[in-house]
């Protein structure tokens, strides 16, 4: 079993355990000077699921923790969302982070840098579908996106035969990506998923040597736990168990934050105790 009293980041990385465990062990702690980079979902992760996409409850702390873990990281930091970044942003206002959107559809290389496109924009066609689905059976609800378009089945497991046909119909004749999470099916664009967008991040001057970090929730994140692995680094996986390629676990979102800020509060240990020293 991974010790895990080894830093993330560090120069002695712990490895994935195998496929399949019924458990995995919590994180060790974030450690800047080990160089590590860190990738957050958002959605489950950062704030709890909500009944509607809007409906979330962004915590008052989250926007000012998530710049100043980018600071302390020297910019080795991005979020990693299905959310387009512009409804990222208007629920955390203008993060000074690196922003992966849409699955990796949208990117933002740094904080204050200007958003690429990496996927070719989802047709017309495939969102009128998805709505003329959604109106037929119920009035279920549509989130169109830049690079993908999702349908919510919460509270209505009984159409998720129908939907499947639908959506897997769909994904096949527009040659699309499928994703299924917790009670939503997406429809993506080629070059849209999470991995891809890690692995592009991790070629970066600023992630240069960097040992990547991920902390996601959902299946539509094992492209990125997979990356991650791939590249020397650790998934932590947040919530209930289930088979995974993490390495770690942390039982909740408020785990999370305490999480990331016991990590910020250790990366300013250092410099108080230098000051400390010299007084």
């Amino acid at each position: 079993m991974t010790d895990t009293h080894t830093s993330l980041g560090s120069a002695g990385r712990a490895m994935a355990p195998p496929d399949g465990p019924d458990h995995l062990p919590p994180p060790p702690p974030l450690n800047v000077r080990g160089q590590a980079a860190l990738f957050l979902d958002f959605d489950g992760t950062l704030v709890e699921i909500a009944e509607h996409p809007d409906a979330v409850v962004v915590a008052p702390h989250l926007p000012e923790l998530l710049t100043a873990l980018s600071r302390r990281l020297q910019g080795r930091m991005a979020l990693v969302t299905g959310r387009s970044i512009a409804a990222l942003e208007g629920l955390l206002g203008r993060v000074e982070v690196a922003v992966a959107g849409s699955h990796g559809g949208e990117f933002r290389p740094a904080a204050h840098a200007g958003i690429e496109a990496l996927a070719a924009p989802l047709p017309l066609d495939v969102v009128a579908a998805l709505q003329d689905f959604a109106a037929a059976h119920g009035g279920l609800l549509v989130e169109p996106k830049p690079f993908s378009a999702a349908i919510h089945y919460r509270g209505r497991p009984e159409v998720l035969e129908a939907l499947l046909t639908c959506t897997q119909g769909l994904a096949s004749a527009k040659g699309l990506g499928l994703k299924h999470g917790k009670q939503v099916i997406e429809l993506t664009m080629p070059g849209s998923d999470k991995g891809s967008a890690v692995a592009r991040f991790l070629t970066l001057p600023a992630f240069a040597g960097a040992t990547p970090v991920f902390l996601g929730d959902d299946v539509t994140d094992e492209d990125a736990f997979h990356a991650v692995r791939a590249a020397g680094g650790h998934g932590v996986l947040v919530g209930a168990m289930r088979p995974t390629a993490a390495a770690f676990r942390l039982p909740d979102v408020a785990a999370v934050h305490a999480w990331l800020e016991e990590g910020l509060g250790a990366m300013a240990a250092p410099a108080e105790t230098d000051r400390e020293n010299r007084a």
